[in-house]
């Protein structure tokens, strides 16, 4: 079992930075697929960014070249630098993990944090 606590969500204007961690409880960190998901009410969760244990990372389309992803394995700690942000931003962000896949299916994933909200105001 992996347990995921995510911090660093908040209000924030538009065009601000906000940059959310999501810290594991498992040694095993360094071997998990590590994705960041955002749900808005009334919208499905949707994939935002997601990272492997190489590094190699992916991006919805709607946040590529504002969202950056970036882990470090010496702290059991996923980060997601979100810069430009914008009010289509404001959601409950969590952080996810799995042993199988650099994937955007939620479904793939089998560990979830409990979530943080980050709100951009227009």
């Amino acid at each position: 079992q992996v347990q995921l606590v995510e911090s660093g969500g908040g209000l924030v204007q538009a065009g601000g930075s906000l940059r959310l961690s999501c810290a594991a409880s498992s040694s095993a960190f360094r071997s998990f697929y590590m994705g960041w998901f955002r749900q808005a009410p009334g919208k499905e969760r949707e994939y935002v960014a997601g990272i492997g244990w190489s590094g190699r990372s992916s991006y919805a389309d709607s946040v590529k070249g504002r969202f950056t992803i970036s882990r470090d394995n010496a702290k059991n700690t996923v980060y997601l630098q979100m810069n430009s942000l914008r009010a289509e931003d404001t959601a409950v962000y969590y952080c996810a993990a799995n042993n199988k896949a650099l994937s955007m299916d939620r479904d793939v994933y089998d560990f979830w944090g409990q979530g943080t909200q980050v709100t951009v105001s227009s």
